[in-house]
């Protein structure tokens, strides 16, 4: 009569193995995603097109591009709201791509 230790017992170790090498897959996975996600570009365009702001996925901004005739001193708020709903919404982008790419490694 043979009692094991937990289960870790003769085929214990090749499942504790196992369950490294997944792990560690797991975690280069995510790296590479993650690396994808950090050099993709997110382009968001507001105004009908007046306002367009591109951010790499690691939230740094590539370029905000502005025409001209968008830019009227006397309403200098409408210019900082578009600038600011593009911005957020290349966030926004860059949040949803991170939640329907980065759980699907786990």
């Amino acid at each position: 009569m043979g009692y094991g230790f937990g289960g870790f017992g003769g085929g214990g170790m090749g499942n504790m193995q196992q369950l490294m090498r997944q792990a560690q897959k797991m975690q280069e996975d995510m790296k590479r995603i993650r690396e994808e996600i950090d050099n993709t570009e997110y382009t968001s365009s507001v105004g009908g097109g007046m306002v367009e702001v591109c951010m790499l996925g690691n939230k740094t901004v590539k370029s905000v591009k502005i025409k001209k005739e968008v830019v009227d001193p006397d309403d200098v708020e409408m210019l900082e709201d578009l600038v600011l709903s593009a911005t957020n919404d290349c966030l926004k982008k860059i949040a949803d791509d991170e939640k329907a790419k980065l759980p699907a490694v786990i």
